[in-house]
């Protein structure tokens, strides 16, 4: 008798893609059969107010990890960019898949990129991140709030609502949305979130059936660079109300990652780079650098203004 994995994920396009590209990969190459679970999360209801104020971006987790807890789903798939550094008790990563575009988008209807922009022109965003590092580049734009699906952002862009805004590369590329970018913001000169650009499933820590059947899926090479930003993002207690840019990719038999936290004026900058054998490893000593050169005030002044 064929055993079925029932996937909890979020309602949104993107969400949706990313769980049946994962449920295809399930069927092909474990024994089990998948069926969805389609759920509206607190973070995809409260539109009109930023992440940072109502609990970050763990909100878009909370109702999937219930359904595991409560036996209604198996596993729920995550844009890991999503998941915090420290997940529930009882919750763990069992994969994750091939990193895509890690980039960040400018997707604009007159402009090319970044500097083409006149003075004060309007860009949407609700990451902090992505607000830091635009002012830290050009401090006389205005930098708007932008939150909602990617349908309804680029809606708003075509709308004249903003005169660019700032997504993920990944989750345009995926949507069939390659043609918006006007360019890729890519490090080092600017720095993605924490994982951005690869999908991960999270399940049962006493799952361990699934934990062994769905390791066949896992990417190495991306494991290895979500752990060492991973580590990082928990070296500095990172949430989405402080702005933290990460990128590692394997570098021969090392992983080598660069990462920086920036004020949310865009006006201060700590960056720092290692390379390591053990990821984790590589990720707190970057951690323990930004921290040693002051970054801890520069997050705390996130903080406090988030």
């Amino acid at each position: 008798m064929t055993k079925t994995i029932t996937i909890a994920t979020r309602e949104s396009n993107l969400a949706m893609w990313q769980t049946k590209y994962v449920a295809a990969l399930i069927e092909q190459h474990t024994p089990y059969q998948t069926q969805l679970l389609p759920m509206t999360t607190e973070g995809d209801q409260r539109l009109e107010v930023s992440l940072n104020k109502i609990g970050g971006k763990g909100l878009f987790l909370k109702e999937l990890e219930q359904s595991m807890q409560a036996e209604e789903s198996d596993i729920a798939v995550h844009s890991m960019k999503d998941v915090p550094a420290d997940l529930p008790e009882g919750f763990t990563v069992c994969a994750v898949f091939p990193r895509a575009d890690p980039a960040d988008a400018f997707v604009s209807n007159q402009y090319k990129q970044l500097s083409d922009l006149p003075q004060g022109a309007v860009v949407g965003t609700s990451s902090l991140r992505r607000q830091s590092q635009l002012l830290a580049l050009r401090p006389d734009l205005d930098v708007q709030p932008l939150r909602g699906n990617v349908n309804s952002r680029l809606a708003k862009l075509d709308d004249g609502q903003y005169d660019a805004i700032i997504l993920a590369a990944a989750g345009l590329q995926r949507l069939g949305f390659d043609d918006r970018i006007a360019s890729r913001l890519m490090a080092p000169d600017w720095l993605p979130a924490v994982s951005q650009g690869a999908i991960g499933i999270e399940c049962l820590s006493s799952r361990t059936d699934l934990i062994q059947a769905l390791s066949v899926l896992n990417d190495e090479n991306t494991w290895l660079a979500v752990q060492a930003e991973r580590a990082l993002n928990a070296g500095l207690n990172g949430s989405c109300s402080v702005a933290i840019g990460a990128f590692a990719e394997c570098v021969d038999d090392e992983v080598s990652i660069q990462a920086a936290v920036f004020s949310p004026d865009g006006e201060q900058t700590l960056a720092a780079h290692t390379q390591n054998s053990d990821p984790v490893a590589a990720g707190k000593a970057v951690a323990n650098t930004l921290l040693a050169a002051g970054a801890q005030a520069i997050l705390d002044l996130a903080e406090e203004t988030g």
